[in-house]
């Protein structure tokens, strides 16, 4: 697809990915001819102001994909296997955010600024990564290119927001709750807030499950990491040690990496690499980044490099980005001026 001034739509545009997707077209001055909002029947006929104008969200469920050049998905993985395929057949290619095309052998699975040419292989749908996986390759993709990992401890820390606006919700209510005590939180004796979203309580804990259980007793969560990541790197062979942990931080999720090479990586050419890839901040040992200072910016973070000790030979560092932006809608948005370009 080439075209200068695209149709565009958005898909869960009433959502918390899908509202800042919004806000980066705009920030980005992104090239619409014309602009659609849809999402579940729910928010449909809601009015929302745009730059381009005042946008009847309408129900995806018997919107018309006729004459989109570029849909973004952020709908969930369902609507996404529903949908997606018929937008793509009405002529539109479909940057979708769910997992549902992710590991699809015919869907490109593209990080922006790291595996670009990816896309060119499309057949009208395109994936976004998950969004811890997103964060942790643009360190890891600079130094694969340069050195190929052939081995990676991952452990995430995931914010709330990963689980959607109700995520945030149920942090908000938990601190609020189990704040009214602190002496409880000290001692014990604290009562369980309730809730279903998570396994046990967010608020003021450190939950060691983001996502659902699966085989081998790892989440789907911590299977993404290892399976995207040979994916997006192109190389079956790395092998992933994967943790996945969600922490009571509203945005901004957090990988801890320890990465071995094909060849001798030093400290110095690590992070001349680092300091040299685009869309990232190498920051020094004299502020280490953290969720707070990515919330609201489009780069990744990356600090504490350093060469590794219990095995000499690797390199660990610390990565951290506002997922909701590189971690889902920015790189959407990104990969749509791909297309266009």
């Amino acid at each position: 697809m080439s075209s200068e001034r695209p149709q565009v739509a958005i898909v869960g545009a009433t959502g918390a990915v899908g509202t800042t997707m919004l806000s980066i077209l705009e920030a980005r001055d992104f090239p619409v001819s014309g602009l659609r909002l849809m999402a579940s029947s729910r928010s449909a006929g809601r009015v929302v102001p745009t730059m381009w104008g005042d946008v009847t969200v309408e129900d995806l469920t018997t919107a018309d994909p006729a004459g989109i050049d570029v849909a973004l998905f952020s709908a969930g993985g369902s609507r996404s296997r529903e949908h997606a395929p018929r937008f793509a057949a009405a002529g539109a290619v479909v940057v979708d955010n769910s997992s549902a095309f992710r590991m699809d052998p015919n869907v490109p699975l593209v990080v922006a600024q790291v595996n670009d040419a990816a896309i060119t292989g499309h057949r009208g749908i395109v994936a976004n990564p998950n969004c811890t996986t997103m964060v942790l390759m643009m360190a890891a993709g600079p130094l694969h290119a340069a050195a190929r990992i052939r081995r990676m401890t991952a452990t995430s820390y995931q914010s709330v927001s990963g689980s959607g606006q109700t995520g945030m919700d149920v942090l908000s209510h938990e601190l609020d709750i189990l704040g009214k005590d602190r002496d409880l939180l000290v001692s014990g004796g604290w009562s369980d807030p309730g809730g279903d979203l998570y396994a046990r309580p967010i608020g003021y804990n450190v939950l060691p499950q983001a996502g659902s259980f699966t085989e081998g007793g790892y989440t789907d969560e911590e299977w993404k990491l290892v399976d995207e990541t040979r994916k997006i790197l192109g190389d079956d062979a790395i092998r992933v040690e994967p943790t996945c942990v969600r922490v009571p931080v509203m945005v901004g999720h957090g990988i801890a990496a320890t990465m071995f090479f094909e060849r001798h990586l030093s400290l110095p050419e690590a992070r001349s690499l680092l300091a040299d890839a685009p869309g990232a901040q190498l920051w020094g040992d004299d502020k280490v980044p953290t969720p707070l200072d990515s919330a609201g910016i489009d780069d990744v973070l990356i600090g504490r490099v350093r060469p590794t000790v219990g095995e000499e030979g690797g390199i660990s560092l610390w990565a951290v980005g506002d997922n909701l932006r590189k971690g889902a809608a920015l790189n959407a948005v990104q990969l749509a001026e791909l297309l266009i370009s």
